[in-house]
């Protein structure tokens, strides 16, 4: 499910959601998102108003979430509702912001829109949840005879 995410609106309820990420930037959040859809196993559009930072370093090769700043006077709302309005399959976009606008493009459009603050603490609680290692079958279920005996061959106990 391809995400449009409204970016100064989801950061700013980031930087009230905790002490911890009240001096999060853009960088440090696109950090977080796009190993959050990595992990989903899907994509992501993330819109900010303006240019942005001078340093744009943390913001490239992110993977499956590509980083758009709308430049001088578009503002990101606008982008997204254009976006929203121009996709040929708004039922599979999910637009994350808790502006009222951008959420009723997305409603006209019958895509899922949630609200920032729903959708944060579900990113925190997939990103705390540790990866499962999968562990050897023969680990759990030991060695077969044959390839006992051929260790014990190996090492001239047999």
């Amino acid at each position: 499910m391809p995400y449009l995410i409204d970016g100064y609106n989801l950061l700013g309820t980031v930087r009230k959601a905790d002490e911890q990420y009240a001096a999060m930037n853009e960088a440090g959040l696109c950090a977080l998102l796009a190993e959050y859809l990595r992990r989903m196993r899907h994509e992501g559009r993330i819109y900010f108003d303006g240019t942005g930072p001078r340093d744009k370093t943390g913001l490239l090769a992110l993977g499956n979430l590509e980083v758009i700043f709308t430049g001088p006077g578009v503002e990101a709302d606008h982008r997204i509702a254009e976006e929203i309005e121009q996709s040929s399959a708004p039922k599979f976009l999910a637009v994350i912001s808790s502006d009222r606008e951008v959420r009723a493009s997305a409603e006209k459009r019958k895509s899922a829109a949630i609200r920032s603050e729903d959708f944060w603490p579900t990113v925190v609680k997939t990103l705390e949840r540790k990866k499962r290692i999968r562990e050897p079958k023969a680990k759990r279920e030991g060695l077969t005879e044959g390839e006992t005996d051929e260790w014990m061959r190996i090492f001239g106990l047999k």
